[in-house]
């Protein structure tokens, strides 16, 4: 019973079903009949009077019914009834014992009065107890109430908690650009505020997204011309000075191009479209060997994904060149299990400090700083393959290897045979 939903539902449903309770308690101690003291008091006057017409106390006997027995009426015994009865009696002076019981199988009582020659008189007492299809009648009216406080919490609760639904079901659709996804403005007064509110957020966070991504862009590109006259300037050094320059100024020019690639990921979007993911990676592990790269094929099972072909290409190959560069070579092992295609990229490099991997995306990062001359590339690779992989709805993680090494591990949903083969696009 964690969410607010179940919490709001239950406390309405207790809160009715409590009041309704009380009142039900109410009517139960007025159905469960008048109290013994009530029913007693009329019939202990009743006895008095007929006790003074027993044979021998009053003339004219024989035309007064008066129904005498030398034992006792059966039945249960009602102890309460029978101890208020006596107590009247004594307190009204009259010293006859007396016993109530309840009939067996019939709604009343009677009430046994010894008289002093040994013989009993019996008074029938009416019964106010409430009759027992009153008790039916209760019981549905109660039934009839908690069906009604139920359904009208489960509605309640639903209009309560709709803007908060809707909260979260715009959360779950936040695209992989971080922007929200439009809401219909409709409903009522609270949910078309939520939903409005919504979407000037989801408004703003694009264009706050591609300001920056210009910024960036624009600062990428301006770099280029004060780069190029340091180019020229340089020339007119020595030997030892020129290269340190020149080494420098590749660096900038590197950062320059990946910071303008990132903003292209981020605005340049292929179109998606079913990807043969075996194919895709032979592709890019001969282009690796072309380039000089270290690159083996552990295993390569035909599965097909949902992506951009060319923004997929260009995430492993980054991937590939991190793995070929930084770890001494690269094994590559796709396999397909459980719906899910899984491409592992192992090196047998230092890999990186445990307290480091969830930074290893970040641009620019660098598990070492002073390997920034030793080592090409401005530090935004993994970036742009992290960026790419997860628009398409794939997770890629880093994970250290038992006895050195890193692997980069991608994982997509795979695409069934059978729609590969109704004739959806594929890469080839």
């Amino acid at each position: 019973m964690t969410s607010l939903r179940r919490r709001l539902i239950l406390l309405l449903v207790a809160s009715i079903v409590g009041v309704v309770g009380l009142a039900t308690a109410a009517a139960i101690s007025v159905m469960g009949g008048p109290r013994p003291e009530v029913i007693m008091e009329p019939v202990a006057r009743q006895i008095r009077l007929l006790v003074q017409l027993v044979p021998g106390e009053l003339p004219g006997l024989k035309r007064v019914q008066i129904d005498l027995s030398d034992h006792p009426a059966g039945g249960i015994e009602d102890p309460k009834h029978t101890r208020v009865l006596n107590e009247i009696l004594h307190n009204d002076g009259l010293e006859l014992p007396a016993v109530v019981t309840r009939v067996v199988g019939k709604r009343r009582m009677v009430a046994s009065v010894r008289l002093p020659d040994d013989r009993w008189m019996l008074v029938n007492i009416p019964d106010f107890s409430p009759p027992q299809r009153g008790w039916i009648v209760l019981a549905g009216w109660i039934t009839l109430i908690v069906l009604g406080a139920t359904a009208v919490s489960l509605y309640f609760t639903a209009v309560l908690t709709r803007p908060l639904e809707m909260l979260e079901a715009a959360v779950a659709k936040i695209g992989p650009d971080g922007v929200l996804a439009p809401l219909p403005e409709d409903g009522s007064g609270e949910v078309r505020a939520t939903a409005r509110a919504l979407n000037q957020l989801s408004a703003r966070l694009k264009t706050a997204m591609e300001s920056r991504m210009r910024l960036v862009a624009a600062a990428g590109h301006d770099l280029r011309t004060p780069m190029t006259r340091m180019r020229l300037r340089v020339e007119f050094l020595d030997e030892d000075e020129r290269e340190k320059w020149l080494n420098d100024l590749d660096e900038l020019d590197r950062i320059a191009d990946s910071a303008i690639r990132l903003v292209r990921e981020e605005v340049d979007q292929d179109d998606v479209e079913t990807v043969q993911l075996e194919k895709l990676v032979r592709d890019i592990v001969a282009e690796m060997e072309t380039l000089g790269h270290h690159v083996t094929v552990e295993r390569l099972e035909a599965v097909s994904v949902r992506a951009g072909a060319l923004g997929l290409r260009r995430a492993i190959r980054n991937l590939m060149i991190n793995a070929a560069t930084h770890g001494a070579g690269c094994s590559v092992a796709l396999t397909a299990s459980n719906g899910k295609a899984m491409l592992g990229l192992t090196d047998r490099g230092p890999g990186i400090p445990p307290e480091l991997l969830d930074k290893a995306f970040e641009p620019f990062f660098r598990v070492d700083p002073g390997r920034r001359q030793s080592v090409p590339g401005a530090g935004l690779g993994l970036a742009i393959a992290k960026e790419i992989i997860e628009r398409y709805g794939g997770a890629v993680t880093l994970q250290n290897r038992d006895g050195g090494g890193l692997c980069q591990r991608i994982v997509f949903d795979a695409v069934s045979q059978h729609s590969v083969a109704s004739g959806e696009s594929a890469y080839a």
